[in-house]
């Protein structure tokens, strides 16, 4: 009998080529602003969780994706693999792989619209054997009855369930019941919860064992249960936001992965989602674990220096 402990992550989602320009900011509707050039980066909420997942380390990683026998789906899937995700792949003749254009203002905020091409032909019967998967990470840029039937699948077999309920938009109760760690932004709380005025009881509100939102600049807040995890930014200089909530997914589910708890995860994640946001583009931008680590322990040393615990200071989105 096999004794091994499961700890692959099975990530099933999107994969896009993301078309950037930065601009002074976003238009507003019915404005045009000039931007500058134009560049592409491998991207997709799936495919950006997945390499933040596998760079993370320790934490084997695979990827059921559907891509389109073009040059976008070429690079998609080389991006992917070069990170070290294996990849469970749909081919779809055809069609055009997803792609996204996207407004980075100069603030490093961003403004994105979604094609989602071949990412709308996975199914429910998609989803490949889960032996050996500790954990399941899905989002919200797949048909919402594929999300569902593997989110149900999943947790039949034992494996723990995470949905990044990303791009906003209303879960049905089968979902939900099926969802082990629930991951989402104040505004996608919002949605979800009603009113965020008081975070903790909004949190409570959702009917999932454990819910974390992300809050920027003011870290992220946990309901684990019934007990609250509260987790500080890290302050970086911001160049470009993109790719920083799905970093901080992939990271840290592949830390719960490896057996690290709740808190330590949220910690990791929000560094990493920190230094995510310090270079441009989506998978470009996702740091490996030396440089997470190395920026932990920068931190815890210089609390250290300054008599106090592990530093947990206002930073950017986490």
């Amino acid at each position: 009998m096999n004794t091994m402990p499961r700890r692959r992550v099975l990530v099933a989602g999107s994969a896009n080529l993301d078309f950037v320009v930065r601009a002074p900011r976003a238009p507003a509707p019915g404005e045009t602003v000039l931007g500058g050039g134009l560049q592409t980066f491998p991207g997709g909420k799936g495919a950006n969780q997945a390499v933040a997942c596998a760079r993370a380390g320790d934490a084997p990683t695979t990827m059921l994706v559907a891509l389109g026998d073009d040059p976008q789906g070429a690079r998609l899937r080389d991006s992917l693999r070069d990170a070290g995700v294996a990849l469970v792949e749909k081919r779809a003749p055809g069609v055009a792989s997803g792609v996204a254009f996207i407004c980075i203002a100069d603030s490093g905020e961003n403004s994105i619209v979604v094609a989602p091409g071949a990412n709308e032909l996975l199914a429910g019967e998609d989803l490949p054997p889960l032996d050996g998967i500790s954990h399941l990470l899905l989002q919200l840029e797949t048909p919402l009855a594929s999300v569902t039937a593997y989110a149900e699948r999943a947790r039949a077999a034992g494996v723990t369930v995470v949905l990044n309920a990303a791009p906003a938009r209303t879960l049905p109760p089968r979902l939900l019941a099926a969802i082990d760690i629930l991951v989402v932004n104040e505004g996608e709380l919002a949605m979800l919860a009603g009113d965020t005025g008081d975070l903790e009881a909004a949190l409570r509100r959702l009917p999932v064992p454990c819910a974390i939102v992300t809050l920027g600049g003011d870290g992220c807040v946990a309901r684990d249960g019934e007990a609250i995890l509260r987790q500080g930014a890290f302050r970086v200089d911001v160049v470009d936001t993109t790719a920083a909530g799905d970093t901080f997914c992939g990271v840290l589910v592949a830390a719960l992965a490896r057996g690290e708890p709740l808190a330590h995860a949220l910690r990791e994640a929000s560094a990493a989602s920190a230094l995510a946001c310090t270079a441009a583009g989506a998978q470009s931008s996702i740091p490996g674990r030396a440089a997470v680590q190395a920026m932990l322990e920068a931190r815890d040393a210089g609390a250290r220096r300054a008599g106090a615990g592990p530093a947990h200071r206002r930073g950017t989105r986490g």
